[in-house]
Formats: C-alpha cells, structure tokens, sequence
C-alpha cells in the first residue's frame, strides 16, 4: 500500500461547530425541518489525509470506530465528487485514485458535525487535489447531498443559516471559549426529528433578535427526555455556566470567560464523561489548508 501523500503532507482540518441556538421555524411539504441557527466553528478537529492510489481506486486506509464503510461520509463525498467530475468532463484524463485516512478526534453523533465537516473537507481537498477547480456554489450544492451541514462546512466562516441549513449568511462574533461536555450517549436525529412533541412553530427571528436574546435549542427538551445522560450533563455544567445542547446530538457546552475557568470547570468533570475545552473560530482553519494547496500548485484562489 503506498504511503505517498496526494498533494503537500500537511493534514487537511475538519473542524467541529457549535449550534450557538436552534429553533425549528417550521416544515417543508417533503419533511425536511425548516430552520434558524447559527454555526460557529471550534477548534477541535478531525485530520484527514490523502494518500496516492492507482486511477480509480477510492477506499479507506484504516478503520473508525463505529463507522462501517457502507457509512463513511469521507467514501461518499470522494465517489460523489469523482462521479461529477466525470460526468461533466471535468477532466479528460481519468482521475488518480485516493486513500482516505480519517484521525477521528470529534465525537460521533454528538451534535457537532464531525461526519458533515469530514465530507466537507473531502470534497475540498479533493476538488485542489484532483485540479477540478470547481466554484464554491458547485461544491456547495454536491455537500447538500451527503448533508444540510456540509456547506457551511464548505464555506468556512460562522453563519447564521436558515432553510434546512443550507441559507448562509456569514456573521462576525465576539471572541469565545467554550467548555464542552461529552456524556455517555449517542443520539439519533432523526429519532428527535421524528418526535411529536418536537416544537415545529418556534417565532422566526432577527440576527438582531438573537444577539439580544441567544434564543434556545429546540430539541432540547426531546433530547433531555429521551437520553437522561445528556439530562444530567445539562444540569451539571449549568451550575458553573448557562448550558446548551449543540444540534440534536449528546453534546452539551457553555460559553466561559476565559480558559482558567474552562480547565476549573473541567478540573472537577465526573470520570464517565468526557470534557474538552475550545476556542470559537469565525474561520475554518480548512480556508487555510486549501489555501496552502492552491499556492503549491500555483492554481489561483
């Protein structure tokens, strides 16, 4: 098996977001959740890396816990994004293949869009290194297909999103650090999507209306009555800071003054949980890497 790199060696990020609030504004006649949220990114990140395969070969290189292949977003976005290519002409030439490794440091079905922000990287990591060179809005539109998360993943600056996800307007926010908790559970969305007590008629709001107020999550309720591990996480970080649930995942976090009160809080964490400390990114470090990229080849931005 080779072990020389497509491109640079330097990984390739996939951060982790935060749903800063999540209100459910209503439904779609196809069932899809029509949303308002704002994504803010952080700087715990999953790193990818690509390795030389022979002209049509996309596999996985190692395993992920907990991921079978038949799941794997990282495949997915590769065979996509190759499928495309091909089908546009894209390139006369076939494309090389590649070797997916995965080093998964962002918890699985947690709320905070490891699986999205891995496919997301993907498919920018793949579109520099296969020289597709295609427009942001292109791959904007084949991230909707793996997931509502992938294009803000793409666009990598925090967003203030409506729609299912997809309607993006970048937004600037004060500097952050957050206390993360991870609890012992793992939640399925569409489990919370599903539920009828689910709040489906929140008041849509402002930009303004949230910087004033923060608004709240949704799901929270749903999620804190059907997984009481993530109850307990909730009740316990509220002591110390106004806690949150991310998304509609198991994660629970809470904005901190400063990374002394984060590394106290976390100082006194139960030994069942997991905790980790974070900085709020307005910018994807993945912008960066792309970046890095394009400058090795002499391709312009």
């Amino acid at each position: 098996m080779s072990r020389r790199p497509l491109g640079r060696p330097e990984p390739w990020p996939a951060p982790a977001k935060l749903n800063l609030f999540l209100h459910i504004v209503g439904r779609r006649p196809d069932g899809y959740h029509r949303l308002q949220t704002v994504f803010r990114f952080v700087d715990l990140t999953d790193e990818l890396r690509f390795w030389q395969r022979p002209p049509g070969v996309i596999e996985r290189v190692g395993d992920v816990a907990n991921v079978p292949e038949s799941r794997d977003l990282t495949l997915r976005a590769a065979r996509l994004l190759a499928d495309y290519a091909r089908s546009r002409g894209e390139r006369p030439d076939p494309l090389p293949g590649v070797g997916i490794e995965l080093d998964k440091r962002i918890p699985i079905q947690a709320g905070l869009g490891g699986g999205s922000s891995d496919a997301a990287t993907v498919l920018a990591a793949l579109n520099a290194l296969w020289g597709l060179n295609l427009p942001a809005t292109t791959l904007a539109a084949l991230g909707l297909e793996l997931g509502a998360d992938v294009p803000v993943f793409l666009g990598g600056r925090a967003a203030w999103a409506e729609g299912i996800g997809e309607v993006l307007t970048p937004i600037e926010l004060p500097p952050a650090h957050y206390v993360v908790i991870e609890p012992d559970a793992a939640v399925s969305t569409a489990e919370v999507f599903q539920a009828p007590e689910l709040t489906r008629d929140s008041p849509v709001i402002t930009i303004g209306g949230f910087l004033g107020s923060g608004g709240h999550n949704d799901c929270e309720a749903v999620v804190r009555s059907r997984y009481p591990a993530v109850a307990e996480a909730l009740d316990w970080l509220a002591t110390f800071t106004e806690a949150r649930l991310t998304g509609t995942g198991s994660c629970v976090f809470g904005a901190v003054p400063d990374a002394a009160e984060a590394r106290a809080i976390l100082a006194q964490l139960p030994a069942r949980w997991r905790g980790h400390w974070v900085r709020g990114l307005d910018r994807s470090p993945l912008l960066d890497r792309v970046e890095l990229e394009r400058g090795a080849h002499g391709v312009a931005g």
